[in-house]
């Protein structure tokens, strides 16, 4: 008798009428001899709603007080769908995160699981019961409760996997599988039948919205099996696992884009040791994440220029942070860019092949799209360019890396 987990987004809960589908899919693997434990999000926007109500309330709401308004999305969702299994004959209860319970650090609003208790969740599924778990919830050790930030529901299916050892984590969402790229700006994406963690990984840090980080973070690191299905369809979706289960490796298994980019040029800082590290020291400091870094060179000057990118979302606080900071640096002025995306292609063929990088800049250049920086790891190549080019660089890479489907 296997265990599984299974996870349903927002778009899967999101009313009555597709909670009772949900209970059905749970009914078919209980039926089929698995015992199931069901992490839920809260339904489609309620998160949002909640995220309203605390600023209207303040600005400076208190974190914890903030953890417990916006948790409670996921405590109805995970009721709802416990009283919709007893209805359909499936014995079932829920577990909120305190009463696992699923213990976290102490940052409220983005916590980190630490320790999830199994007793009682363990008894539970031996009686026959399905579980059912508000995701995205914890405890602190002192008793409060925590969130784990968007998106953290499949940080917690995965989690919840690792600690009972579950064959698999069966994440449902809205889209049938992981596709070579986003299907609505090219129709002729392809599904992917398996992708390793490394590429679900880099896909998901460079725009790809199907998983969460962390979530990816965590299964590969604790070997939790994966599968992307979709609520709405009955196709076998997109298995994630490790690099030697997939026999023949694709050069490339995806392109991806991020909108929530913004372009920050520092200009004429002087050009000594240790100037650029009060830059992103000031940055860092404030928990600001810094992704691209392009340093010119100073040519017969004392100054350089800087340029980097910051989340779209931080770029008025970076703005503040490096103005406060402005003596210290030493620069002359800073110029901001919104209107720019980054776009990455992913794929452990990069590993042994050479000619990647090439292929990609070639490409562009021959649609006169200008890359503005770059960045690169073992299996990833990122670029900035200007916002307008977005869906045709896209398409343009899809096909350079002969990754559309077959007409």
């Amino acid at each position: 008798m296997a265990t599984i987990v299974m996870k349903f987004g927002g778009t899967s809960m999101a009313g009555i009428e597709r909670i009772r589908h949900v209970a059905s899919r749970v009914r078919r693997e209980v039926e089929a001899g698995h015992r199931v434990a069901v992490v839920v999000s809260a339904m489609a926007g309620e998160t949002d709603r909640l995220v309203g109500f605390c600023r209207e309330a303040s600005p400076l709401a208190d974190p914890a007080e903030y953890d417990v308004v916006v948790s409670s999305g996921e405590q109805v969702t995970s009721g709802l769908l416990a009283i919709a299994l007893g209805a359909a004959g499936v014995p079932a209860r829920s577990f909120l995160g305190w009463q696992l319970p699923v213990r976290t650090s102490a940052a409220h609003g983005l916590a980190r699981i630490e320790e999830i208790g199994t007793g009682d969740l363990v008894a539970a599924l031996d009686a026959g019961q399905v579980a059912v778990i508000p995701g995205f919830q914890g405890v602190t050790a002192d008793g409060r409760v925590s969130t784990l930030g968007r998106g953290g529901s499949d940080t917690s299916a995965v989690a919840v996997a690792a600690a009972l050892g579950a064959e698999r984590c069966d994440i449902y969402t809205d889209v049938e599988g992981v596709f070579t790229t986003d299907p609505r700006i090219v129709p002729r994406a392809r599904k992917l039948a398996k992708i390793t963690y490394e590429e679900m990984l880099e896909l998901a840090s460079v725009g790809a919205k199907v998983l969460q980080t962390r979530s990816v973070e965590l299964a590969m690191k604790e070997r939790v099996r994966l599968a992307v299905k979709s609520s709405f369809s009955e196709e076998p979706g997109t298995l994630v696992v490790d690099e030697d289960e997939i026999v023949e490796q694709e050069l490339i298994a995806g392109v991806a884009y991020d909108r929530n980019e913004a372009k920050v040029t520092i200009v004429a800082v002087p050009d000594r040791p240790g100037a650029v590290a009060t830059i992103f020291g000031a940055l860092a400091d404030a928990n600001i994440n810094v992704d691209m870094i392009v340093q010119n060179i100073a040519h017969d000057t004392a100054v350089t220029d800087v340029t980097f990118t910051v989340p779209r979302t931080e770029l008025v606080r970076a703005r503040a942070v490096l103005e406060a900071a402005k003596d210290a640096i030493g620069f002359e002025r800073l110029i901001a860019d919104e209107k720019v995306v980054k776009v990455s292609v992913v794929g452990v063929g990069m590993k042994s092949h050479a000619g990647v990088a090439v292929t990609m800049f070639r490409a562009l250049a021959e649609r006169g799209i200008n890359i503005q920086a770059i960045t690169t790891s073992e299996i990833k190549i990122s670029v900035l360019i200007a916002e307008e080019y977005l869906e045709l660089a896209v398409r343009v890479l899809h096909t350079a890396y002969g990754l559309d489907a077959a007409a």
